[in-house]
């Protein structure tokens, strides 16, 4: 069986990259824009843009793909709101010009890394797959209106999809040797642990006003070992049953941003931060309903601590900076 992996070179794309690797024969396509050569370790890949047609062609023709994972994207809500048209560019006309060759040549299977941040400011609290759709940016309607593309597509092509709805991913892998990295990373537990490391001199948590417990945003935070466990299941699932499917990936806890703050400075080293104004388009908080996942794809949590989230981060940028990767 052959995977072509999207943006198979980013964060959460190395990851089931790993987790697919002794099982499945893998190619990855990334333009390293978001992505490092260095996280797809001896794994085939094709540097170059989603939507070149030539490059395409030269995987149909080499590869034959027979299911595609697809995680390329841009994924920074207040960069979208300041920048609409790259997100809807790369995320919704470039993901469906890729999607629409390879089905022209008969693929069967598609898989999409899609967002949480398509249900918006949730109405219902844990968030279900049947939530209404009120993304708050521009980042959350263009991996809806992609779903949309995929879900209507099948109107005309044979193929079957899934839809994995993300929550937070975060956390790196037990060995401390691959995890996330960005130059200017956006997720608060990247810039937590650069904080401790010196490279800001505070942490700035954006908004202590949202209608919580202590007035900071709340998010469900997954490790992004059980986040690539979950692909697999999903692959195997789409292979098994040959139906289409959505589903959101998270554990079904919250954590206020200030609860994991004052955890990394209690098991990690002390830090200084400061609240300052909300971030455009941050819903205030996204928690998941799992029992889809635990019911159809037979999902068991394995890494399910917010300590050992924590811990992993920050071993592996330790070891990132250690090692000279960039």
């Amino acid at each position: 069986m052959k995977v072509l992996i999207t943006g198979g070179a980013g964060y959460v794309g190395s990851f089931i990259l790993n987790e697919l690797s002794k099982d499945y024969e893998l190619l990855v396509l990334d333009s390293l824009e978001e992505g490092h050569k260095w996280a797809v370790g001896n794994h085939k890949l094709v540097v170059g843009d989603i939507a070149n047609e030539k490059i395409l062609y030269d995987i149909y023709e080499n590869f034959k793909p027979d299911i595609i994972i697809h995680c390329a994207a841009y994924i920074v809500a207040p960069e979208s709101v300041e920048n609409p048209f790259k997100y809807y560019e790369n995320n919704f006309y470039k993901a469906l010009k890729m999607l629409k060759f390879f089905l022209d040549r008969n693929l069967k299977f598609f898989i999409f890394s899609s967002t949480a941040a398509v249900y918006g400011n949730p109405k219902i609290i844990p968030v279900d797959e049947n939530h209404p759709i009120e993304p708050l940016n521009p980042y959350g309607w263009s991996k809806f209106f992609f779903e949309r593309a995929i879900m209507d597509l099948k109107n005309k092509y044979n193929f079957e999809y899934v839809i994995l709805r993300y929550f937070n991913a975060a956390g790196a892998s037990l060995d401390s040797k691959l995890g996330q990295y960005k130059k200017q990373p956006t997720h608060l537990i990247s810039r937590i642990v650069r904080t401790i490391l010196g490279f800001y001199e505070k942490l700035y948590i954006y908004g202590k006003d949202y209608s919580t417990k202590d007035g900071t945003a709340i998010r469900d935070y997954i490790h992004i070992l059980d986040l690539a466990r979950l692909h697999r299941l999903a692959l195997e699932y789409l292979l098994e049953t040959k139906q289409s499917n959505i589903f959101n990936l998270g554990y079904g806890k919250g954590y206020s941003v200030l609860e994991v703050v004052e955890l990394a400075n209690k098991i990690l080293k002390p830090f200084k931060y400061e609240f300052t104004e909300r971030r455009l388009g941050d819903p205030e908080v996204l928690i998941c309903d799992n029992r889809k996942i635990k019911s159809i794809l037979k999902f068991e949590p394995k890494y399910d601590d917010l300590e050992l989230i924590l811990k992993t981060a920050y071993n592996w940028e330790v070891y990132r900076i250690n090692s000279g990767i960039q």
